[in-house]
C-alpha cells in the first residue's frame, strides 16, 4: 500500500448510496400505490431496505470514526460544513411550509370565508397541549446542551443521563402530537387551513422522530465510549439538528397554533 500523503479520508466503494436511492424510488412509487390502489407491499419493501441501508451506512461510520481513525480535525470540519449546509437546506424545506400559511392566512379567500381560520374550522386551544410540547421541546433542548457540556468535560455518567432524559422528552412529546392529532375537531382534508396545520407539524413530528433516533444512537455510542472530549461530532450534529427541531416548533406554534386560531 502507498503512504497517504495527506488527512483527507478518501471513501471506500459503498453500495449504501445505491441501495438507499432503490429504496426511495419504492417508498415513493409505493406510496402512490398505497393512495390509488390500496397496496402497501411496495411501500413495505422500500422502508425495510431503506432501514437497512441506514442502520449498515451509520455502521460504516461509526467505524471509520472510532475504529479505524479516518474522522482526523480536518474531516471533522469538513463534516460540520456538511451538517451546517443540510440544516440550513432544512431551514428552506420548512419555509415553504410558513410561506403556505402566511400565503392563505394574511389574505383569505371568498371561498375560505374570507376570514381565518376558514369559516366552520375550530382551531385547536393554543394554551393545551402545543403549550405543553413547547414546554417539553424547550427542557430537552437543556438537557441536550447539559449533555454536551458534560462530554466535553469528560463527565460521563452525568452525559448519559442527559442524553437520556433528552431522548425520553422526544418521546413524550410524539405522544401528545399523536394524541393532539387523534383529537383534532379538523382533517387534512378541511380547506387550507387543515393542509397548512398537518403537513407543516406533520413534518416537524417526522423530524422530531429522526433526532430521537440520532440521539438515540449517540446515546448507545456513549455507552460504548465512542467519545471522547474533543472527538464527539456525531453527538454534536445530532445536538444541532436538535436545536434546529426545537427553533422550527416555537415558530410552528406562534405562528400556527397561536397567531394563526
Amino acid at each position: 500500500m502507498t503512504h497517504q500523503a495527506h488527512t483527507y479520508h478518501i471513501v471506500d466503494p459503498s453500495p449504501w448510496p445505491l441501495t438507499g436511492a432503490i429504496a426511495a424510488l419504492m417508498m415513493t412509487s409505493g406510496l402512490a400505490m398505497w393512495f390509488h390502489m390500496n397496496r402497501m407491499m411496495l411501500l413495505n419493501l422500500g422502508l425495510f431496505l431503506m432501514l437497512l441501508t441506514a442502520i449498515q451506512w451509520w455502521r460504516d461510520i461509526v467505524r471509520e470514526s472510532t475504529y479505524q481513525g479516518h474522522h482526523t480535525p480536518l474531516v471533522q470540519k469538513g463534516m460540520r460544513y456538511g451538517m451546517i449546509l443540510f440544516i440550513i437546506s432544512e431551514v428552506f424545506f420548512f419555509i415553504g411550509f410558513f410561506w403556505a400559511f402566511y400565503h392563505s392566512s394574511l389574505a383569505p379567500t371568498p371561498e375560505l370565508g374570507a376570514q381565518w381560520p376558514p369559516y366552520g374550522i375550530t382551531p385547536l386551544n393554543p394554551f393545551e397541549i402545543p403549550l405543553l410540547n413547547t414546554a417539553v421541546l424547550l427542557a430537552s433542548g437543556v438537557t441536550v446542551t447539559w449533555s454536551h457540556h458534560a462530554i466535553m468535560e469528560g463527565k460521563r455518567m452525568e452525559a448519559t443521563q442527559a442524553l437520556s432524559i433528552t431522548i425520553s422528552l422526544g418521546l413524550y412529546f410524539t405522544l401528545l402530537q399523536m394524541f393532539e392529532y387523534y383529537e383534532a375537531p379538523f382533517t387534512i382534508a378541511d380547506s387550507t387551513y387543515g393542509s397548512t396545520f398537518f403537513v407543516a407539524t406533520g413534518f416537524h413530528g417526522l423530524h422530531v422522530l429522526i433526532g430521537t433516533t440520532f440521539l438515540t444512537i449517540c446515546l448507545l455510542r456513549q455507552m460504548n465510549y465512542h467519545f471522547t472530549t474533543s472527538h464527539h461530532f456525531g453527538f454534536e450534529a445530532a445536538a444541532w439538528y436538535w436545536h434546529f427541531v426545537d427553533v422550527v416548533w416555537l415558530f410552528l406554534y406562534l405562528s400556527i397554533y397561536w397567531w394563526g386560531s
